[in-house]
Parts: structure tokens; C-alpha cells; sequence
């Protein structure tokens, strides 16, 4: 068994054999009072700042007066960038990833850059701070006690479907976000494929116009043909229910559950006409070994 052991950081955070640390900086996700003090100091101290929008993080950086190095690495460019950034660490440079808002590596290409710098023994530590996903779902009025963040749905009708198939069953809380453009396609698939569940719409979270609707989905449908969704969305849906799960648990009981085992092989016999055959697959019906089926019919 392969066990890759996690480089040990020293009690400051910062790596303790001579190579650099990747720091993950949580950022606002509207409010700019949401930013840590440990963030603002990390991303001073670092020798470079890893960005996914350059725009949009050196306006954060100018507002708290931050004038550390900043340098651009993206899903089209994470190849380059990335190698770049691991010989940089592995110099002993210290770099801070963070993204346009809340936690870098979430629905992000950061995610890569973190995978390539543990395979390398470059120590990584995360500088929490706001997150869209959770903060969505402690105001969704939904079960918190067990979730699946599931980022974003595929664009496409049929791949988004089939996602939407494999979810079905999840009994959690499902997390998922969503662009404005698309948002009522989303919700018009889920009422297809799974039913009227509850679900909460959150929109521009911290900021002035923050708006959190909850309903049914078909409820959820209606309200965005009244109000155009603006913003992207974080979408809050309640996982499958108690009853529902029960109703398909009883719908795949066996037909074969309530018959005794010499039943069983008998109504294969009378469907196939081949004793041997009967019994292969009953044996197969129940996971036993063909030979116990067989001994326990010629006891009676």
C-alpha cells in the first residue's frame, strides 16, 4: 500500500525543510469586511501572490494596501503557471493561492496546484475564511447535519441529466452553483428528475443586495419568471426524503424475497425446463455457492 506523508509545517505555518509554503487564502466573497487579519498579513508576507482574475484580486489588494508581487494562474493556464509556481516553492519562495472569492481549490484549478505540491512534499495551509457554499447553506433553512457540495451542474441536456440521475438517491443536502443565464434550466431539470423538493436560491451573499428565497422547486420556477435571476446563484436542495427513499427500498425487494428456497429453483425449473440451470440461478439470486443450494433442496 502506497501512504503519502504530508510534510509537517512548523507552529507559524511556514515549511520546515527549506522549501516554500503554498498558502490557501480565503478572500471576500462581497463584503470586504469579511477578509481575516491572518489573511491580510499572509498575503504581505508571501514573496508572490497566485491569482485567478489579476483584476480582480489587485483591487482587494489596493483596498488594504497590499503591494506583494502578483501573478496570474487559471484554468488556461495552469500548465505553465503551475510548474512555475512549484519550482518557485520548491526554491523556498512562499506563495499565497487565492481565488476571485471565498476559498481557493473549490470549483477551481487550484485544486491541481495543491495535488501537484503534496505529491512533492511542499507544505500547504489553508488561511480560512468566507466560503459561498456553506455560508449558503447555513442560511437555507435545510438539514446541515449531512451535505454534498457538488459545484457546478454540466451546461449540456443530456450530461446534466444523467448528473442529476446519479443524485437522485443522495439523501444529504445537495450544494450546487449555478450562472444566472442558466439557473431556470437547472431548476426545470430537478423538478423533472427529482420531484417537488424544497429547495433555497441564494444570491450575491454579503453584499448590499444579498437575497435568499426558499420555496418548492416548482414554487423556486415560478418565483424567477417574476423576478429575472441576476448574479450567480448558490442552490440549497433538500436530499431525498425519508418516505421516498423507503418507497424505492420496497420497490427493489426481489421478487423472489418471500419465496422459500425449494420455490425459489422450482420457478426456474418451470420457466427454463433444466434443473441445473434452476439451481445456478437461484445460487445466483441469493450469493450462495450452487452446491449449498443444491444440498439444502435434496434434504427435503
Amino acid at each position: 500500500m502506497n501512504v503519502q506523508q504530508s510534510f509537517k509545517t512548523s507552529a507559524n505555518g511556514e515549511g520546515t525543510n527549506n522549501r516554500g509554503t503554498l498558502y490557501l487564502v480565503g478572500t471576500p466573497i462581497g463584503n470586504l469586511e469579511d477578509i481575516t487579519f491572518r489573511a491580510i498579513r499572509t498575503l504581505k508576507e508571501v514573496d508572490l501572490i497566485a491569482a485567478e482574475d489579476t483584476r480582480q484580486t489587485r483591487k482587494l489588494l489596493t483596498h488594504f494596501e497590499i503591494s506583494t508581487r502578483l501573478v496570474s494562474y487559471h484554468e488556461h493556464n495552469k500548465d505553465a503557471s503551475g510548474s512555475e509556481l512549484l519550482r518557485l516553492l520548491e526554491e523556498g519562495q512562499s506563495i499565497a493561492l487565492v481565488s476571485d472569492a471565498g476559498l481557493p481549490a473549490i470549483s477551481d484549478p487550484g485544486a491541481d496546484l495543491v495535488a501537484d505540491a503534496a505529491k512533492r512534499s511542499i507544505a500547504v495551509v489553508p488561511i480560512p475564511g468566507a466560503n459561498a457554499a456553506l455560508s449558503a447553506l447555513i442560511v437555507s433553512g435545510l438539514p446541515t447535519d449531512r451535505f454534498l457540495f457538488v459545484g457546478f451542474p454540466p451546461r449540456d441536456r443530456k450530461p446534466l441529466n444523467i448528473w442529476l440521475d446519479r443524485l437522485y438517491k443522495e439523501n444529504a443536502t445537495i450544494i450546487c452553483y449555478e450562472s444566472p443565464h442558466r439557473v431556470a434550466k437547472t431548476l426545470t431539470a430537478m423538478l423533472e428528475r427529482w420531484g417537488n423538493r424544497p429547495i433555497a436560491m441564494i444570491r450575491e451573499l454579503t453584499k448590499r443586495h444579498e437575497e435568499v428565497v426558499r420555496g418548492l422547486l416548482s414554487e423556486c420556477q415560478e418565483w424567477l419568471k417574476e423576478h429575472p435571476p441576476l448574479g450567480e446563484y448558490c442552490l440549497v436542495i433538500s436530499g431525498i426524503s425519508t418516505e421516498e427513499e423507503q418507497e424505492l427500498k420496497d420497490n427493489d425487494i426481489p421478487w423472489w424475497a418471500e419465496l422459500a428456497l425449494e420455490e425459489h429453483v422450482n420457478r426456474y425449473e418451470l420457466e427454463t425446463g433444466d434443473r441445473k440451470e434452476a439451481i445456478k440461478r437461484a445460487a445466483l439470486d441469493r450469493g450462495l455457492p450452487k452446491r449449498d443450494v443444491y444440498n439444502e433442496i435434496m434434504r427435503k
